[in-house]
Parts: structure tokens; C-alpha cells; sequence
């Protein structure tokens, strides 16, 4: 074997270093150029390094509108704080880009909750971390009872939450919750990131009034998607039937556009069990993390069953095991869900605004034409109501309240 030069080694591993060296020093700019020279421009973070024999290479996670996710995580989590009881990590405090260290990218610093993640509480026993996490075949049907009240729990405080409009919340100087910047979903960064060339201009810059509006916002996303991405398809059969799902999707909104005008719901779609910390012996849940991409919804969005009862959702399922076999082990669980969520309803204060739910999610233009004989006692209700509400504050006055 031929020696090495070992002088002109040292020199050559001299080099290397200062070569190394003035990289790892410029690690920010070289991920904020490779985010210039992609489509869309979207905002970087450096995850890391690799090297081979040859290159040295830094691996550099882009993600869109960084700082927009951020505030939108901690006005969510803020109001969850404010309206509900549920365990969310309390933020001391957070800022953009601007405000952190060597302008590293907008951050939040919370409260650190001791707890294991309910995932790992639940799912079967795997001889490595590479087998597939799905809930244990031999679980304790009251523990699994316990855990799903909590999560019922934490779907119906979330369901008391109404908002005007679809879109990221925000708290106005009143002290109001509204509505009032537009959507941006995990499916629109997803989009902006993995797709190149998706044309970022055409996302929402408000928020949507009607779920009919959001819904068609969505179809047209999907035929874009399916025209921008160059490999979505492969065969002309496969691109023919992309394209008449993603039409029929959009014809079939008016059928399932209920609840319409609202009101919307604050919905979490990675609400599940892996973002739970738990305490590994009563399985009581102490925290909810990951917020990001919560925003005021339609209502239906949240009163799907839930797609995380096995841990693992039917579209990652379906890649290793049969629809079969999904529903046979889904749907006793999904009768074991249900049944906790009635019992948790049978414990909540009963609501007596059955006029709120009526006008807010069930009527209809025209339903308050009434026949004549409904028309003739409603006016005569009306004129008793009137008298009733008389003697009541009469009798108010009398008693000096």
C-alpha cells in the first residue's frame, strides 16, 4: 500500500477544519440562502448535520410563515387558559424571530409538566421503537374507560367554545375572542413546503364567514395540488380518478354543509394521545401539547369520531393491515368512547338555551313561517310573556332587588 503524505495530510486536515469551522459559524445564513432559492420562500431552521466520505452537508427544515404559527399557538393556548379547565402548559413567555438569541426564529418558553406520553401509556409492547405503535391488545377496560372520559371531557369543554368566523383566533383590547385571521392549516404548510412551485399566493389572507366558503377554499387546494405536483400521479387511470374525487368532493358540499353561518368550534386536529402527558400509574392526564395549526372550524369538524381510538389513524393503518381488520378492532372502541362520552355529558350542567342551540345551528331560512293556528298561539304567548315580565319586575321592586 502506497504511504500518505503526512505532511500534505495535516495541511489538507488544517484546511478541512478552517473550512468546517467558517460553515458551522455561518450555519443561520447558509439555511436562510437555501430558503431564498425555494419556492415560495419559505422560512428555515436548522435541524442538523450529515456527512459522508465526500460532502458535509446541513439539513435545514422548511416550514412557512414560522412566526405566524407561533403567535397563533400561543393566543390558542391562551385562550384555553382563560375559557376552560383543560391542563394546557401555562406560557411565560414568547416572541419572534427579532427577539431571540442570534435571531434564531420565534419561540415559546413554557412551563415544564412532569408526565409520560399517554402513547406510550397505551400502546402494545414492541421489541424495538421501529414496530408500529398501536393501542395494546390487553388493556384494562376501566383504565382504557378512565382515559377516554378525560379525553370526552376535554372534547366538550372545547365544544362550548364558539367563534364568528373560520380562522385563527385572537384577543381584542375588549377582552373578546374573536376570529379574526385567516386559517393556515398543517395541509397549506405541508403544501408550501413539500410541492414545489404550489403557488403560496392563492392562500387564504382572511378569515372565511361560512363553512360553504372554507369547504371550497379547501376543493380548490386539492385541484391545485393535483395539477402543481408533478409525481402526485403516475398512469392516466390513477390521474382520472384523483381528479373525479377531488370534483365529486366539491360537488357534494352543499349535501354536508351544515351549520353553515356557525357557530365555529375551536378544533385541534392532532389532538391525540402522543401530545398527552400522563402520570404512568393513575393515568390521570397533566398536560395537552401541540397546539400549532388550532383554529376556529366548522362545528362537524370536531363531532367526527375520533380517528386516534387505536393510536394510530385509518390512513397510517391501512399501509400495514386491512380495512377488515381497522374497523374489527375500531368500532368496539369507538361504542367504548361513545359510552364514556354520554357518561360525561350525564355529569355536565344541562343547558337550558335550547333557543341559542335552535337559532345558532339548526334554523333554516324560511322556518319561521308558522301556520295559522301556531302563528294566532304564538301571539298570545308573546302577550302573556309581556305580562308576566311586568308582574316580575314589580314584585322586584317590592322586595327592593
Amino acid at each position: 500500500m502506497t504511504p500518505y503524505d503526512e505532511i500534505a495530510e495535516i495541511e489538507a486536515d488544517n484546511e478541512c477544519r478552517a473550512w468546517l469551522i467558517k460553515v458551522l459559524n455561518a450555519k443561520e445564513e447558509i439555511v436562510a440562502f437555501v430558503s431564498s432559492r425555494r419556492p415560495g420562500c419559505p422560512e428555515g431552521e436548522f435541524d442538523g448535520y450529515l456527512k459522508g466520505s465526500f460532502n458535509f452537508c446541513i439539513s435545514a427544515t422548511l416550514t412557512i410563515r414560522r412566526e405566524e404559527k407561533v403567535k397563533n399557538e400561543v393566543q390558542v393556548l391562551e385562550n384555553l387558559r382563560e375559557k376552560t379547565k383543560l391542563p394546557v402548559p401555562r406560557v411565560s413567555s414568547w416572541g419572534l424571530t427579532d427577539e431571540s438569541p442570534r435571531n434564531l426564529g420565534p419561540f415559546i418558553i413554557m412551563d415544564w409538566i412532569k408526565g409520560v406520553s399517554l402513547t406510550t401509556l397505551l400502546k402494545q409492547p414492541g421489541k424495538s421503537e421501529d414496530d408500529h405503535v398501536i393501542l395494546r391488545d390487553d388493556i384494562d377496560n376501566a383504565k382504557l374507560d378512565y382515559v377516554y372520559q378525560q379525553l370526552a371531557e376535554f372534547m366538550i369543554e372545547l365544544s362550548r367554545l364558539d367563534f364568528d368566523a373560520i380562522g385563527a383566533i385572537t384577543k381584542h383590547s375588549d377582552g373578546m375572542w374573536l376570529a379574526t385571521e385567516r386559517p393556515f392549516t398543517y395541509n397549506m404548510n405541508d403544501m408550501a413546503v413539500t410541492v414545489s412551485n404550489y403557488p403560496v399566493d392563492t392562500f387564504p389572507s382572511a378569515p372565511f364567514r361560512t363553512t360553504r366558503a372554507y369547504l371550497e377554499y379547501q376543493s380548490d387546494e386539492n385541484l391545485t395540488h393535483l395539477r402543481i405536483q408533478r409525481n402526485l400521479t403516475g398512469n392516466p387511470e390513477d390521474a382520472r380518478r384523483r381528479y373525479i374525487a377531488r370534483q365529486r368532493f366539491r360537488q357534494l358540499i352543499p349535501k354536508y354543509c351544515i351549520n353553515n353561518n356557525g357557530p365555529f368550534k375551536l378544533f385541534c386536529d392532532d389532538l391525540q394521545p402522543s401530545n398527552m402527558l400522563a402520570d404512568p400509574d393513575t393515568l390521570k392526564i397533566n398536560a395537552i401539547l401541540d397546539w400549532e395549526f388550532t383554529h376556529a372550524m366548522p362545528a362537524q369538524f370536531s363531532q367526527d369520531p375520533p380517528w386516534w381510538l387505536l393510536l394510530k389513524g385509518p390512513d397510517m393503518w391501512l399501509e400495514h393491515y386491512s380495512m377488515a381488520d381497522f374497523l374489527a378492532r375500531y368500532e368496539p372502541r369507538l361504542q367504548q368512547f361513545l359510552h364514556a362520552l354520554e357518561q360525561v355529558e350525564e355529569r355536565s350542567p344541562k343547558s337550558m338555551d335550547v333557543d341559542d342551540v335552535y337559532w345558532g345551528a339548526l334554523h333554516r331560512e324560511g322556518d319561521e313561517v308558522l301556520c295559522e293556528e301556531q302563528q294566532r298561539a304564538m301571539e298570545e304567548l308573546v302577550e302573556g310573556k309581556m305580562e308576566d315580565v311586568k308582574a316580575y319586575d314589580k314584585e322586584c321592586k317590592e322586595r327592593g332587588l
